[in-house]
């Protein structure tokens, strides 16, 4: 049983939320109060630049405003995440998978990456995925609930199922992984509704299990995956117009999902923004022009 149609589902996330309705409440009493220190804004810039060298495919820029972030807050997970997505998302860009000559190809999208999974093995990418998953768990373990360790529980969880199912080519664990990120996805939903990048991890899922035969989708549902065709495309526009660090990559994932729906206008205007935002990264152009010349041969 082939399950590589699930491994594109990935997730990275949002800064997590200030009591806001405590302040309201305390504020309507008649009770001063300051708003509550977000613990983490020291490193936003930082993040916010890293995050746009990422998308400018700047990976070695873009690691080292991650690593000022590790060096500055050394106990936030999101910073080792960050370097590990920095390396994931250079190799899966340097074997064209964000372009829609592997995604709308289903024998590229159902066969992985070329090359044999043991040449293809990304150590730094590992290590570092780790390193951030074991800070979120010191966190979770003193919160169950913590926003910061959740997001990044679901931002590692994520990136290791597309590492598993398109880098090495370990579909069933790929699966247990989506299937992890998608539970954590919900809590930290639940917890913090403004955590909208957490869509992308739900909405990936769904739109590729959705995707799959009816025979592999009944397969899977023993293991306790489903899928949802239209609904996973809702959840990538929600994380694409919502959220925040991973809005850009809701918006590639989403552009290319919708070319294989045939919604190529929508895909256009996507691809659009993308190229007007990052003006620096080639593939974002070359996909838009892509889309006008198919809409010029079809007419």
């Amino acid at each position: 049983m082939r399950l590589r149609e699930i491994a594109i589902a990935a997730s990275l996330g949002i800064i997590c939320a200030t009591s806001a309705p405590c302040q309201t409440a305390a504020a309507e009493n008649g009770v001063a109060v300051s708003p509550t220190p977000d613990p983490y804004l020291a490193t936003r810039t930082e993040f916010d630049s890293g995050f746009r060298k990422l998308y400018e495919l700047d990976f070695s820029g873009a690691r080292s405003d991650f690593l000022v972030c590790q060096k500055e807050q050394p106990n936030d997970p999101l910073g080792k995440a960050a370097e590990a997505a920095s390396y994931l998302f250079e190799e899966l860009n340097a074997k064209g998978v964000f372009t829609s000559a592997f995604f709308l190809n289903d024998s590229k999208l159902l066969g992985g990456v070329d090359g044999r999974p043991a040449d293809n093995r990304n150590d730094a990418f590992v290590n570092a995925n780790n390193a951030a998953r074991e800070i979120a768990k010191q966190m979770l373990h003193s919160n169950s609930h913590d926003p910061r360790g959740l997001l990044v529980l679901t931002i590692t969880d994520g990136m290791e199922a597309d590492y598993d199912g398109l880098i090495i080519k370990k579909q069933l664990a790929s699966v247990h992984l989506i299937r992890q990120a998608e539970s954590e996805a919900a809590i930290l939903l639940a917890t913090d509704p403004s955590a909208q990048d957490a869509y992308l991890a739900l909405g990936a899922s769904n739109y590729i299990v959705g995707s799959m035969s009816g025979f592999k989708r009944t397969f899977l549902w023993f293991d306790n995956v489903h899928g949802d065709r239209e609904k996973g495309l809702h959840q990538l526009e929600m994380a694409a117009q919502n959220g925040h660090y991973l809005a850009p990559f809701a918006k590639i994932l989403l552009a290319l999902a919708l070319q294989r729906e045939h919604q190529t206008e929508r895909a256009r205007a996507l691809l659009a923004d993308l190229t007007a935002e990052f003006p620096a990264n080639p593939l974002f152009a070359h996909e838009l022009s892509l889309v006008d010349q198919n809409a010029t041969v079809k007419k």
